[in-house]
């Protein structure tokens, strides 16, 4: 008996595995444009993926507005294709806390078969829906402006949704009752498992899906255009980086401003650090406290305002031109310098103004590490005849170097990017050759007045293997230098 009791068990564990591939496979596929069941016509924009189509009204009728506005096409069709998109969304949510539920004791996995089924039934309906909206465009008065077309994806979410019924009624059947005095529990490793899991699919969706776009560095592609055969050049755009002259000066010397501006910031890295520590060292609590949130409230500042700031000091009629004509060492109708507008010192001045916008809130970490170090150690240093330098020196600097060695390790990993509000914004004629950072780079190459998307995916692709191949390697130095590893 037990062993056929292990045996079902066993069966029924197998089906829970076949539930949650089949709704995760369903998550996916609601993001990828080429499996949305919502694309019945060729007036519908081939881009929008169900997710869009079952949020967005606005964005299944875009491309319909002629359409409507002449009458080949009524809009209850878009309406009926918006609530069956919208319907296998929701049924694909259900499915998700059904899956969750799977995780936990008996009585919760039988209410989360509850959701299951309301899911598979829910995405059901919503296929069905769609199905609906493709026979009403097919009977349109003039279906050849319209053109109807039967998206692959309705199959593929019929399909899920009848192994999510059928895969639902096997566990129904196979659990054993549950005691309804049991309360609803779960094992904490899939209650820490079941929190990380929205971080885990953000990071997917805006880090790792973006991923799929780096085909169009394989297609001759013009902003508005398709993808087929028609304009696949294969390794064109990787050998037109490297072989046209004008694009080797220019990677040179983005390189070399890249390179420039993030050497500065690694050896300065320090900064946030001895920030830290000497602001710790403030007896006041009060004005330590202020002294962090006035420091720290530049981070949350957008890089637009900082430039409107940037234009209030340091521009023609700036504070510093006025005030020296206040005290006489301009004359009254002299115009000043525009030290915003001039190139001089350019990564110096990019350096200070970054900074000072991200002193405070890089100190943050440093302050909860100084607050972790044993207390005895400072109380050891005080009965030795440790002054306050000397605590610091001693005590507090070797405390916090395991921190910043890590943060050090992750900063040359990232040495490549350099972020792009910045230099975007501080960006003008007479300095572009010496702010242009890789990130501004690839901005204005695919939204620039070339816009050569290819182009500049290829770049940012080189750019994301470098990174990883430069992380990898800090990782092998601090196993080497640490015995610890940052990843």
């Amino acid at each position: 008996m037990k062993e056929e009791k292990k045996e079902r068990k066993g069966t029924l564990d197998y089906v829970y595995i076949v539930q949650r591939i089949i709704t995760i496979l369903a998550i996916v596929a609601a993001f990828f444009p080429a499996f949305s069941p919502s694309r019945i016509t060729k007036l519908i924009d081939a881009t929008i993926s169900l997710f869009t189509s079952g949020v967005s009204y606005s964005s299944l009728t875009d491309g319909a507005s002629r359409a409507l506005r002449m009458g080949w096409v009524d809009e209850s069709v878009f309406i009926v294709l918006f609530i069956g998109s919208l319907l296998l969304i929701v049924g694909i949510c259900l499915a998700i806390a059904g899956g969750c539920m799977s995780l936990g004791n008996l009585r919760l996995q039988r209410f989360g078969l509850v959701f299951s089924l309301a899911g598979s039934v829910v995405q059901a309906v919503g296929v069905i829906l769609c199905y609906v909206s493709y026979n009403m465009i097919q009977g349109s008065e003039n279906v050849r402006r319209v053109k109807p077309i039967f998206p692959s994806g309705m199959i593929i979410y019929a399909v899920f949704a009848v192994i999510l019924l059928v895969t639902t009624l096997i566990l129904m059947a196979g659990l054993p009752k549950a005691d309804k005095s049991e309360k609803f529990e779960m094992e904490s490793k899939y209650k820490l498992f079941l929190m990380f899991l929205p971080f885990a699919a953000l990071a997917f969706v805006f880090c790792y899906l973006p991923l799929w776009g780096w085909r169009y560095a394989f297609f001759d592609y013009k902003a508005g255009g398709t993808l087929s055969m028609s304009n696949f050049v294969g390794f064109k755009w990787f050998t037109y980086l490297f072989k046209n002259a004008a694009t080797r000066r220019d990677l040179l010397n983005v390189m070399k401003n890249t390179l420039g501006l993030s050497a500065l910031n690694v050896f300065t890295s320090w900064v946030p650090m001895v920030f830290a520590i000497f602001l710790c060292e403030i007896k006041s609590l009060r004005f330590r406290r202020f002294v962090q949130t006035f420091t720290t409230i530049p981070n949350f500042i957008s890089w637009v305002l900082v430039y409107a700031i940037a234009i209030a000091i340091f521009s023609t009629d700036g504070f510093i031109n006025t005030f020296m004509k206040e005290i006489g060492l301009l004359a009254e109708g002299a115009q000043g310098n525009n030290y915003l507008m001039s190139d001089a010192h350019m990564w110096i001045k990019m350096w200070a103004w970054g900074t000072w916008k991200g002193v405070g809130w890089s100190a943050i970490i440093y302050i909860a590490g100084i607050s972790g170090i044993d207390q005895s150690l400072y109380e050891a240093a005080t009965v030795d005849g440790a002054g306050r330098f000397q605590k610091m020196w001693h005590v507090t600097l070797p405390g916090l170097l395991p921190t910043f060695f890590v943060l050090l390790l992750m900063s040359i990993a990232n040495i490549l990017t350099n972020g792009l509000d910045q230099y975007l914004c501080f960006s003008n004629a007479q300095n572009a050759q010496h702010i242009r950072v890789l990130d501004l780079y690839v901005y204005q190459l695919g939204m620039g007045s070339g816009g050569s998307i290819p182009l500049s995916t290829v770049v940012g692709m080189f750019k994301s293997v470098i990174s990883v191949v430069l992380l990898f390697v800090a990782n092998g130095a601090s196993k080497l230098l640490r015995g610890e590893s940052i990843i």
